[in-house]
């Protein structure tokens, strides 16, 4: 049976699975070209069926989640939603009830699902499947949280697991706590959105004058550069409180941003958000520690858009006892197609164990694609017996070079298929990328990939925890290795590193033959997008962001392509 999964929220998209397989998935940014879309995603469903020769009589099997009061609104009356994301991606004008728009949304997104907006969210995802050309699926809908914790519980590869969700609200909750065990994902405690540690933080990212919903991770690179305050003289970490598997915040959604509001006038904005940072440091990890004692597992799978935070995962897999952390890759509601999927699958079929060894579920690309492209362009390019190692010596000599190969990566993390590829050592290299390529604040580090064999040797992990192949976990530089990785370590010296393997393909070895010129199997790996657009999903938004960041090289399958209009 082919399931088909859609979220049609924040980072809509929609994935297929069959048996205990993920078969393809996409979300809809990479089509759209808006970051993070935020529509039903008709050209993700097309694409899917398209990448499998599918068509929609072909699915008989539909799922989907989410059906609380805002988010049924928001499908009856889309342009609220369309309203919504061009003020939060800074796109338009706020207007004159801004203020009051933002008070409704937090007080309404607290409102739970009930039978009749169940319902009415029933009809009116069937009428968009149905305007497709789906006719007469088994349609089925499930809670927000249920929908990240399968995911995160189904792929992790653990027999018994302690799974914990977190995020800002879906559902009127803001989180879950579930134990795995002998095939059956059970739930535990649940979170009230009152109670919301992702608010709190979109809150804090909003008042810093950033993108809520997306510049969460510039809020925790900035904390890197605050003057440290003592955890006794936080005012913000008496916001929450922790009591077993309890989250209790002090203020609700509305008087919490007043209350940080306050704050932030007495602190510079690094202090405010290193004392933000700290918050989740602290409770969340404590939580974490709670739900370990009570359960009894020493196993842990992480999901939702909370567990972005590479540091609180990095903490959470260096507790005593833990002997296993897994952070479910797309791990925000970018990934809750494919979670809505796995529980129909769950329930239906009996599935709770994938197959995970990778997240490459998007599309490829011919030859042919790729070269009718660049004849298109004032591009040189000629076809290379060996692109990785022709890559490998560009990168050895100082260029930054734009790597497209394969299938495209499912999440927000690019693992050598969309990725821009340059030395890790170099801090002028880093800047460039930051201000001249990227167009980013220069404060934000990028992430090294690195061999499995040199792994062990640069960073310092529990020789416990499985490797993180999906840039989902932070881990410690080994101090002597620093220097080595300035380009690519937070002044806490920490990195979000890929870990690559045999299996990586042609970027494995790329790596192997980095390594024979540089004598280290390392690279700085960053997506191949300009701040602030979507991954490059074809040849032709590949060839598209070569020519608008005006870099020198591109390999694009066995093609090196040199733009001589460069700078």
């Amino acid at each position: 049976m082919n399931i088909l999964g859609l979220w049609d929220g924040h980072d809509a998209g929609a994935a297929i699975i069959e048996d205990n397989r993920v078969l393809v998935a996409i979300n809809e940014e990479r089509l759209s070209r808006r970051k993070l879309e935020a529509g039903f995603p008709a050209l993700s469903i097309k694409a899917c069926l398209r990448a499998l020769n599918l068509e929609p009589r072909d699915i008989k099997c539909v799922s989907s989640c989410t059906t609380d009061f805002s988010k049924t609104l928001t499908r009856a009356f889309p342009a609220l939603k369309e309203q919504y994301y061009l003020i939060r991606r800074r796109k338009t004008e706020q207007g004159a009830f801004q203020g009051l728009k933002k008070r409704a949304k937090y007080v309404l997104t607290e409102i739970g699902p009930s039978t009749l907006s169940r319902r009415i969210s029933h009809h009116l995802l069937i009428k968009e499947l149905k305007s497709l050309g789906f006719k007469n699926v088994n349609f089925h809908q499930y809670g927000h949280h249920d929908c990240h914790a399968a995911a995160a519980a189904f792929c992790s590869g653990n027999d018994k697991s302690l799974v914990v969700t977190l995020d800002g609200i879906g559902d009127g909750l803001s989180g879950s706590i579930s134990v795995l065990d002998n095939n059956r994902l059970s739930s535990v405690k649940t979170i009230s959105g009152r109670n919301s540690f992702g608010i709190f933080f979109e809150h804090v990212t909003n008042l810093l004058n950033m993108r809520e919903l997306e510049d969460e991770g510039k809020v925790m690179a900035l904390a890197d550069y605050a003057y440290p305050i003592d955890d006794n003289k936080n005012p913000m970490l008496e916001f929450f409180q922790i009591d077993g598997l309890n989250v209790r915040a002090k203020y609700g959604s509305l008087q919490m941003y007043d209350k940080l509001k306050k704050i932030l006038w007495h602190y510079p904005s690094e202090q405010f958000a290193y004392m933000a940072e700290k918050v989740l440091e602290v409770h969340v990890v404590q939580l974490v520690r709670n739900a370990l004692t009570i359960t009894g597992c020493d196993r842990i799978a992480l999901a939702g858009g909370l567990f972005s935070n590479i540091v609180v995962n990095m903490l959470i897999s260096e507790l005593s006892g833990v002997s296993d952390c897994f952070v479910y890759p797309h791990m925000g509601d970018g990934g809750l197609a494919a979670g809505a999927a796995m529980c129909a699958n769950y329930e239906l079929n009996g599935v709770s164990k994938y197959e995970f060894n990778d997240v490459f579920w998007g599309t490829g690309f011919k030859d042919s694609d790729i070269t009718d492209v660049l004849k298109t362009k004032n591009l040189k390019f000629e076809k290379k017996t060996d692109i990785a190692k022709e890559t490998a010596k560009l990168i050895s000599d100082g260029n930054i070079v734009f790597w497209f190969q394969g299938a495209m990566e499912y999440g927000p993390r690019a693992l050598g298929r969309r990725s821009i590829l340059a030395l890790p050592n170099s801090e002028e290299i880093k800047n460039r990328l930051n201000l001249k390529l990227k167009m980013r604040v220069w404060y934000q580090p990028f992430c090294p990939s690195i061999l499995k064999e040199d792994f062990d040797t640069i960073i310092e992990h529990n020789s416990n925890i499985s490797y993180n192949k999906f840039m989902a976990m932070g881990y410690r530089v080994k101090p002597e290795f620093i220097p080595e990785m300035r380009g690519i370590v937070s002044l806490r010296g920490v990195c979000r590193p890929q870990v690559v393997d045999e299996r990586d393909g042609v970027f494995y070895n790329l790596l192997c033959e980095l390594k024979k010129l540089t004598g280290r199997g390392v690279v700085l790996n960053t997506s191949f997008n300009i701040h602030g657009q979507p991954l490059v999903f074809s040849p032709e938004d590949a060839v598209k962001t070569l020519i608008e960041a005006k870099n020198r090289y591109m390999a694009i399958g066995d093609y090196l392509v040199e733009n001589e209009n460069y700078a």
